[in-house]
């Protein structure tokens, strides 16, 4: 029987509690068992919340049978990315000199999420701070793709991405900044959204490219978990004010993509695209074209996402990697490498990027949407890799030397983060080594609710997301 529970939507256990077909305490007790029988290959958590799961689970039930009105959401298991704090629970930011650490108050999406009667499994592995975009922690190892444990899951949300994929929890909670959400959600074989800038909010904001949000495996599980977490709060400047916007009815309404002008991007500019993940986006096109898409071409003038990067991200690598040598920790190579770019730079060369080169950024997006309603480009320039450690990608792609194997994974996510725009990556095929592969929809300024609409009528268009890993 816990097999037959291990694919169910969140949307699906919300439609059978209610119903009375199947209790809460039945379904954590199928995703514990799974979470015991894949965790050893794939490495996704770093805390296991177990005995409070089942105690919230009994009371979830007794709600249930008792005929109260309760939240969507509620008795849904749910796994959150160890960058999110959780009071109570372990929250260590995957790193060693935080491996004891307990918060004593939640995060602001997570606060909103207990709430809504999720019922929290556990934490998930994530690189010390998020600061690689592989799952790679002097604390807690290497965590790998359920399509192949000896590839990598992607990051910094591995964990998350790599946990709901296997089946151990339909919905999870990630964080993306240049892709980490979305990236791990293409090499895992998820769905990954990253709402607008300040849509969903993070207590004493200081980061505004940065936001957390949903990994699941379908696209009205993420948008469940959007309507329970959207909307403003006091403590962050940046968050925006509520819409009245229901996601989930967008998920679920009827229609396919028919009407909608939807713009074409192999590859973002910027350096090669495997071949492969070419193959399996171009037949994406054309299942967005029989779903009623009238798809063209076009080519986003972005600057170049890793000269950005630098500027953008290199002083607060550089502060990160001050304190973990103050703390004698060992220090990642690529996180030093970063840190030691941006040292290199002006104060003017790194106002620029907050400024200028952001501005450039959101323009060269908003004079695509100036024709189109949306936007199509490949999650990640290629499928999962074999493990590289620190350097945190492939050597080459089709044969030609990447400069940066570590920082060319998110090359097709990070420009979307600056502009603060709506992104969502969904399946969309299997390489011939049946590797999965993510194809992001970008929308227009606090477009979201068209961005999870069209992801949802793209994914009911196709049979990607019935298929999942044998592990």
């Amino acid at each position: 029987m816990a097999d037959d529970l291990t694919w169910l939507s969140a949307y699906e256990l919300g439609q059978l509690y209610r119903s009375r077909q199947l209790s809460p305490v039945e379904v954590v007790g199928a995703a514990l068992d799974r979470l015991d029988r894949v965790d050893a290959r794939l490495n996704v958590m770093v805390t296991v919340t177990a005995d409070a799961a089942r105690e919230q689970a009994l009371k979830a039930e007794q709600r249930f049978a008792a005929g109260d009105e309760l939240p969507a959401l509620y008795g849904v298991p749910i796994t959150v990315k160890d960058l999110t704090d959780t009071a109570g629970v372990r929250t260590t930011y995957g790193c060693v000199a935080y491996a004891g650490h307990v918060p004593d108050k939640d995060a602001a999406a997570w606060s909103r999420l207990k709430d809504a009667g999720t019922i929290l499994l556990g934490k998930t592995t994530t690189p010390e701070f998020g600061f690689l975009g592989v799952t790679e922690s002097k604390l807690t190892g290497t965590t790998g793709t359920p399509w192949d444990p000896a590839r990598a899951a992607g990051g910094s949300s591995g964990g998350a991405a790599a946990s709901t994929a296997a089946g151990v929890a339909p919905v999870a909670w990630g964080s993306d900044g240049g892709g980490s959400i979305r990236v791990p959600s293409s090499l895992c074989g998820a769905v990954g959204v990253k709402p607008s800038t300040g849509r969903i909010p993070h207590l004493a904001n200081t980061e505004p490219d940065t936001t957390e949000g949903p990994i699941t495996r379908r696209v009205v599980d993420a948008a469940l978990l959007l309507d329970a977490t959207v909307g403003p709060h006091p403590l962050d400047r940046l968050s925006l004010p509520a819409t009245g916007e229901r996601y989930a009815d967008a998920a679920l309404a009827a229609g396919d993509l028919s009407g909608l002008r939807i713009a074409a991007d192999r590859g973002l500019l910027h350096g090669p695209v495997d071949l492969e993940t070419q193959r399996v986006f171009a037949a994406a096109l054309e299942d967005l074209r029989a779903a009623g898409a009238v798809v063209e071409e076009t080519q986003v003038e972005v600057p170049d996402p890793m000269v950005f990067a630098v500027a953008y991200w290199g002083p607060e690598y550089m502060t990160i990697v001050e304190q973990m040598r103050a703390a004698e920790l060992d220090i990642w190579p690529l996180a030093v490498d970063m840190a030691d770019r941006a040292a290199r730079l002006s104060p003017v060369d790194v106002g620029r990027a907050a400024r200028e080169t952001k501005t450039a950024i959101y323009l060269a997006y908003a004079e695509v949407f100036a024709d189109f309603d949306l936007l199509v480009t490949p999650t990640t320039p290629f499928p999962a890799f074999p493990h590289a450690g620190d350097v945190g990608g492939p050597a080459t792609v089709n044969g030609l030397p990447l400069a940066d194997p570590g920082w060319h994974l998110h090359r097709l996510t990070e420009s979307p983060s600056h502009a603060g725009l709506p992104a969502v990556s969904v399946p969309c095929g299997f390489t011939a080594g049946g590797l999965p592969v993510g194809l992001q929809i970008i929308g227009p300024q606090h477009a979201d609710e068209a961005v999870v609409s069209a992801a949802a009528r793209y994914e009911r268009a196709t049979d990607w997301w019935t298929r999942h890993p044998a592990l």
